[in-house]
């Protein structure tokens, strides 16, 4: 790895490849390229290693695992001969281990890997634009016909009347909050509004979580209802079905005004959290005087190929206006890359893409809804199996959740699922497996399973298609 901002050669150099953005899609791009024996540039554009490792996924599991312990102290007295009991919780302890965490994290799985990639010329961290036939960052002019655009993204502010007046925390403020918050609002149910909402709650903070339409709105009805009444059992509170009328100071903390159903109700709390979604960085790119579209939020518009609408220049992960996750970034980089470069045909295909919400339980899907199959002109049937059906949940007496499978009426053939667990985010995975093979419900129904695991509830799930599982024995069928 060169650096071309200490004295490198490569300044006036042309490149097979010019990646902007250094995050999870950035560093997928430049090592696709560098494992090919490209020539590319790595211009940082921003903080070494992107929102996942500093200001996301790292940060916010790392807080949740953290939380989840305070929490199974307090949880232990479900077991008959165990007493519960409450762990101190040293909020700025537990921040100061994350950072911790992350300095080290970033370090191992980006910055130190650049040395062990020749061809990769790494540009200090500063503001780009693209330019015809290249990319200018800190007053020099890169060289390339190819160009991967990994900006990522950041949180949106929600536009209410009065925010811009008091203190708002986004997620990376909250998880970096020096001194541990009183009491929070937390605004928006999506992901990230459910996951540090559970986290703080967990860490001693007393949470009220307000969303306009319900939590998880893209989630199955019944697993966003068992997730809510999860939170809700915690002490959460949790207001949906409304909208935000007004924010406001007061006696040091901040006043939400929110109506439903034509009444006004006033929240208060020490905190507010905005946690209602992410805009994509293209500001200053310079993409409109390249003919690049992006859509009403920014995010860039890109085809299965990962082209943008200039020839030549490609873009993955949270900038695009594709999914929104960490190895899907990654994936769509290397994607790009491949067809950038002509290296090997490849397009993105997220038919059995998982996804998971680090709640507690976990919420994990893959595939089509309900909604989605019926859309999709599927003849539709559906499995839903609640927890106190599963062997492990009932050793582990933890029965909160339950696993949802839909399937084609006519083929049997499994078109997707969603599961609320503790074990949920392992156990999708298998079911991923099984929409790639193109499994039917009976086939996953007849497939041997480990007793006693979250994953049993699958088979289960499966054969609850065609009987009541709940007249079979232990490892009967």
């Amino acid at each position: 790895m060169k650096d071309c901002c200490n004295g490198g050669d490569d300044r006036k150099a042309a490149f097979d490849l010019i990646v902007v953005g250094a995050g999870s899609a950035g560093f997928s791009a430049a090592i696709t390229a560098a494992e090919a024996g490209k020539r590319v540039a790595l211009v940082g554009h921003g903080t070494i290693g992107g929102t996942c490792v500093n200001v996301g996924c790292v940060p916010s599991k790392a807080m949740i695992r953290a939380a989840e312990a305070v929490h199974a102290a307090q949880a232990a007295g479900r077991f008959p001969g165990i007493a519960p009991c409450t762990h101190a919780v040293d909020w700025p302890a537990v921040v100061a281990g994350t950072q911790a965490l992350v300095a080290e994290m970033r370090g191992r799985k980006y910055a130190d890997l650049l040395p062990q990639y020749d061809t990769v010329t790494y540009v200090e961290e500063g503001p780009a634009r693209l330019v015809e036939g290249g990319v200018e960052v800190g007053g020099r002019r890169l060289k390339a016909d190819r160009i991967v655009i990994a900006t990522g993204s950041r949180p949106l502010m929600p536009d209410i009347p009065g925010i811009d007046g008091v203190e708002v925390l986004d997620s990376t403020g909250l998880l970096f909050l020096p001194e541990a918050p009183e009491s929070l609002i937390v605004l928006g149910g999506g992901y990230v509004g459910c996951e540090l909402a559970q986290m703080a709650a967990r860490l001693g903070a007393r949470v009220t979580l307000v969303t306009r339409s319900r939590l998880l709105p893209g989630a199955e009805p019944e697993v966003a209802g068992a997730l809510t009444e999860a939170l809700r059992a915690e002490g959460i509170g949790i207001e949906t079905g409304l909208r935000y009328r007004q924010v406001a100071a007061r006696d040091g903390g901040v006043a939400l005004t929110i109506e439903r159903s034509g009444r006004a109700e006033t929240l208060t709390a020490a905190r507010l959290v905005a946690s209602t979604g992410r805009v994509a960085n293209t500001d200053g790119l310079g993409l409109a005087a390249l003919g690049i579209e992006t859509d009403a939020r920014g995010s860039i518009r890109v085809g299965p190929d990962m082209a943008t609408t200039r020839p030549g220049v490609y873009a993955a992960g949270d900038v695009t206006d594709r999914d929104q996750f960490v190895y899907m970034a990654a994936h769509g980089a290397r994607i790009a890359v491949m067809n950038a470069l002509g290296l090997a045909p490849m397009t993105y295909d997220n038919a059995t893409m998982p996804w998971v919400v680090f709640t507690d339980p976990q919420v994990a899907g893959v595939g089509l809804s309900e909604a989605q199959a019926r859309a999709a002109g599927h003849a539709v049937k559906v499995s839903v199996l609640s927890l106190d059906n599963v062997p492990r949940a009932l050793a582990a007496r933890d029965t909160r959740g339950l696993i949802k499978l839909v399937a084609d009426a006519g083929t049997d053939r499994l078109l997707g699922g969603q599961i609320v667990a503790p074990e949920g985010a392992d156990t999708i995975q298998t079911l991923a497996m099984a929409l790639k093979m193109g499994m039917t419900a009976q086939a996953l129904g007849e497939t041997i399973f480990p007793y006693l695991t979250t994953v049993e509830g699958l088979k289960l799930t499966a054969q609850t298609f065609d009987k009541d599982v709940a007249r079979l024995s232990c490892c009967a069928g």
